[in-house]
């Protein structure tokens, strides 16, 4: 008996890695994907709010993509309803302003704590680090439940 407790354990914790493993990527992705389409954005356009417009941009897209990849890669979620997927993207977009805040908020504290782009840079990452770990737990409680 306790062989096959040790043996599921090793199991879970295999699930476990994996699962953030592919979280970790989907995060790469979309973040790349939002950098990358504010560079098109300020190719695109330059004047007046340029950085505004390709912040908005990006941001729009990343949350795209994100909804997408956690959708289906994270959380299995096939469901293909417009109504269904349009209440599921209201609720994703809601976690993610919640834990967008941490993450801003994350990074202005780390500004304020050292007059340098090094602290802002680290603020960032650990802003976005505890926010997608939030935002996973948000996401699978309030977007994705997993139903019995």
């Amino acid at each position: 008996m306790s062989t096959h407790r040790t043996s599921h354990g090793v199991a879970a914790l295999k699930t476990r890695t994996n699962l953030v493993l592919r979280y970790t990527a989907c995060a790469i992705v979309s973040t790349f994907i939002n950098l990358v389409t504010q560079g098109i954005s300020f190719r695109l356009y330059r004047g007046i709010g340029e950085l505004l417009v390709g912040i908005i941009v990006g941001t729009a897209i990343g949350l795209i993509s994100k909804y997408l990849l956690d959708k289906f890669w994270i959380f299995d979620d096939r469901s293909l309803g417009f109504a269904d997927n349009l209440h599921k993207f209201g609720r994703y977009s809601l976690t993610g302003a919640f834990t967008t805040v941490i993450f801003w908020g994350t990074e202005a504290a780390f500004a304020l704590l050292g007059d340098h782009d090094a602290m802002r840079y680290l603020g960032a990452v650990v802003g976005l680090s505890i926010g997608y770990v939030a935002k996973f737990h948000l996401d699978y409680r309030f977007v994705f439940p997993v139903k019995s």
